[in-house]
């Protein structure tokens, strides 16, 4: 029978991976996998992540299952760090998952038990894995206008016009900060014209949250999806503990479906049904070292201080990114990229010069010129300013 398989498309961020891996120049920088790198090119193990293993290695004396919606030291944990008091917590259905990606996965998959025929908006562009899930599971998708290649920022008047076209059934997705994969993301008056559709049409928001803290802060960075949680009758919540904890092997997500305090039962018994279908134990070693950050306050005073050198690490890449652009080219035209937040930005060009940058200065992004900020350092930072202006960008 498995003569009928047919290839499926290859991962263009796994084969950037092992292009950039074969090529043999010294000079060469990887912007294209995303994940956090400090200046030495390394992703280091937080101090409060090693602190909490520690103690989860001298105080755990079983391995047995947790629930199948996870341990409820870490749901209780992570409700509060992504939505604080924006909603009382009966209202809050809420599952670990394998990774963000699990909790997306798993939140397509309620809204199709929930609307079969339920359309998912989604921000042109996204993060790719959005897009090869809900094909995968059959479901129809429409693009909604959001980045401008030509300002480096959101077309907020596109995206709204867009939006108005949603109807009740349908689910809006949307990048609670730090959007993958632009950077751009939309101001607090932008945010509630978001709401404001989405209380007209009746449109359930799905909010991917995958990077709370790598950009304005960790209560900044929840602001929108507090917002948008406490304004809606339903929403949707995925969100990842990858980036903001470092814990990318330990596949460690949750999803959180808000809706009214009478239906939480219901919600919460779907939720754990879904999870049975799919791997019914979540893995809980991840839970378990986010839950005992979270709830100790001298580690999560840590964890929030290293984050906070991370973020602002970022930030400063950031803008000396902008200003050797800046230098360089006489004009204010790549003052944007100061301005993005999180890990990504998306310089806006074609693929072409994609392809020159690779070829002439080893300089390795995903094709639609989306580059992991991370992924440079001040020595690098101006070796990629000059090659941005050497291919004509």
């Amino acid at each position: 029978m498995f003569e009928t398989l047919k290839a499926q498309p290859a991962d263009k961020i796994l084969a950037l991976v092992q292009a950039y891996r074969e090529d043999p120049r010294d000079t060469k920088i990887d912007l294209g996998v995303g994940v956090y790198k400090d200046a030495s090119g390394n992703t280091p193990v937080m101090r409060a992540v090693k602190a909490a293993e520690q103690r989860i290695w001298e105080n755990q004396d079983t391995k047995v299952y947790t629930g199948l919606a996870g341990d409820p030291a870490y749901t209780n944990a992570m409700a509060a760090l992504v939505l604080g008091d924006a909603v009382p917590r009966g209202a809050i259905a809420a599952a670990a998952t394998p990774g963000g990606t699990g909790a997306v996965r798993q939140a397509f998959e309620l809204v199709r038990m929930a609307n079969p025929e339920a359309r998912v908006f989604v921000s042109d562009p996204t993060w790719p894995n959005h897009l090869s899930i809900l094909s995968y599971l059959g479901m129809e998708v429409v693009n909604y206008r959001y980045f401008d290649s030509e300002t480096g920022g959101v077309n907020f008047d596109g995206m709204i016009e867009d939006l108005k076209t949603a109807k009740k059934g349908d689910v809006v997705l949307l990048h609670g900060c730090c959007h993958n994969p632009t950077g751009a993301n939309l101001n607090s008056s932008e945010w509630d014209a978001v709401i404001e559709v989405l209380q007209s049409t009746g449109a359930v928001p799905m909010i991917d949250i995958a990077y709370q803290g790598f950009g304005d802060g960790l209560e900044a960075d929840a602001a929108a999806t507090r917002k948008v949680a406490s304004s809606v009758p339903e929403c949707l919540i995925a969100a990842s503990c990858s980036k903001n904890f470092g814990i990318y092997q330990e596949r460690t997500g949750i999803l959180m479906l808000v809706a009214s305090e009478a239906a939480q039962g219901l919600n919460q018994a779907t939720l754990a049904f879904l999870n049975r279908q799919n791997y019914s134990f979540p893995p809980d070693h991840g839970a378990r070292i986010v839950s005992t950050i979270l709830t100790d306050d001298a580690l999560k005073a840590d964890w929030q201080a290293e984050l906070e050198d991370v973020r602002n690490a970022m930030l400063a890449l950031r803008e000396q990114l902008a200003g050797e652009l800046q230098r360089l080219s006489g004009s204010d035209r790549f003052g944007f990229l100061a301005q993005h937040r999180g890990m990504f930005s998306r310089l806006g060009t074609t693929p072409d010069k994609v392809e020159a940058l690779r070829e002439k200065h080893g300089i390795y992004m995903v094709g639609d010129s989306r580059m992991n900020i991370a992924g440079l350092n001040q020595n690098s930072v101006p070796i990629l300013a000059r090659a941005i202006i050497d291919v004509g960008i």
